[in-house]
């Protein structure tokens, strides 16, 4: 039933989909955000906007969940399961999240793609910090080796940082830029392990539904965030004049919009999806393999140039993750091998 867990099958099958969806946002979500940008837009608090602003979304499996439930427990059914106290840090997630795509949309609005997505790749790292810290994720050489060779391919990129900078965008523009797409990574990188928090304190059955809620919640947030930014900046008054003045026309600039808001949202239901069935660690991980994807899809939708540089960067970041997920083989067949062998004394012990 799906509010007594799930089996480790189905655990795994709803990682798959999670997988399927975040590499959905993970890719598409850069290249939405940089098309807004490049076609003529230029509100930062309203990209930031967008990245959450499509939580209504989630509504939908939760009514699905919902109406599940109800087949199976009757009237007893509860119309949510979230408590106030998850609420309460999940919103407080939610506001660091809006914080975290003001950071990233005003770096994006500076960087090429390709450029900005070598950057987030070093989440990777601050994900493992702060998994180490937060919830005490256990660091072996491996996974020490790729928080080092992503900073190395971070600080690499900071070499030459006028290489690829895009017409109209001034040397000043592009460093704050840069700093930006950094701080957005390495806060997100706390964000994620916050969220395991969150379910490993929860004192309740984390399930599909109660993922979900906190999903909304995190996303609703954020968007209330972004909301006061926009109101302050006036982005709202801004939309229709931008609309106008859009080079691929008002039509596709509201277009653009709605699929940059419903695109991100797979990579928020995506991400929080992945912690649920895995780990905060593995939700980075899959940040950084995505990575190579995302390069190629820049290159070929917006023409960027791919430097040495980058190309030394991105084979470190894959480096990165390779090591991580070798030595996270080594450390579950270590476990596997470890459970098998005080099973073997088990029951050596009660037949004797």
């Amino acid at each position: 039933m799906e509010d007594q867990g799930v089996s480790a099958n189905m655990k795994r099958i709803l990682l798959a989909i999670n997988c399927l969806i975040l590499s959905v946002g993970v890719c598409g979500g850069p290249l939405m955000m940089r098309l807004y940008f490049v076609e003529g837009g230029s509100r930062i608090w309203l990209s930031s906007w967008l990245q959450a602003g499509g939580w209504p979304l989630t509504l939908i499996p939760l009514a699905i969940l919902y109406f599940y439930r109800r087949k199976i427990q009757g009237s007893y059914a509860k119309l949510y399961l979230i408590t106030p106290r998850v609420f309460v840090a999940a919103f407080v997630i939610g506001i660091a999240t809006g914080l975290d795509g003001f950071f990233y949309s005003w770096g994006g609005s500076k960087l090429p793609v390709s450029t900005s997505s070598l950057l987030i790749a070093t989440q990777l790292a601050f994900t493992a910090i702060g998994a180490f810290f937060i919830v005490n994720l256990k660091f072996t050489s491996y996974s020490i080796n790729a928080v080092v060779v992503l900073t190395v391919g971070a600080v690499l990129l900071g070499i030459r940082v006028n290489s690829d900078r895009p017409e109209g965008v001034t040397s000043k523009d592009y460093i704050i830029g840069f700093i930006m797409v950094l701080l957005a990574a390495s806060l997100y990188g706390v964000i994620l392990p916050c969220i395991e928090l969150i379910y490993m304190k929860a004192k309740q059955v984390i399930t599909a539904t109660l993922v979900l809620e906190i999903q909304m919640v995190i996303c609703f947030a954020a968007t209330a965030f972004c909301t006061v930014g926009m109101i302050a900046n006036k982005d709202f008054l801004a939309i229709s004049r931008e609309a106008k003045q859009y080079n691929l026309g008002e039509a596709r600039y509201y277009i653009v919009l709605v699929w940059s808001a419903i695109i991100w949202q797979c990579f928020y239901v995506g991400a929080i999806g992945v912690i649920y069935c895995s780990s905060a660690l593995m939700s980075g991980v899959l940040l950084a393999v995505l990575l190579p994807v995302t390069e190629v899809l820049a290159v070929f939708f917006f023409n960027e140039k791919f430097s040495g540089e980058k190309g030394l960067a991105l084979f470190l970041s894959l480096w990165g993750f390779v090591s991580y997920m070798y030595g996270e083989y080594k450390q579950s067949k270590k476990q596997k091998n470890k459970s098998q062998e005080n099973e073997m004394i088990t029951n050596h012990t009660g037949s004797v």
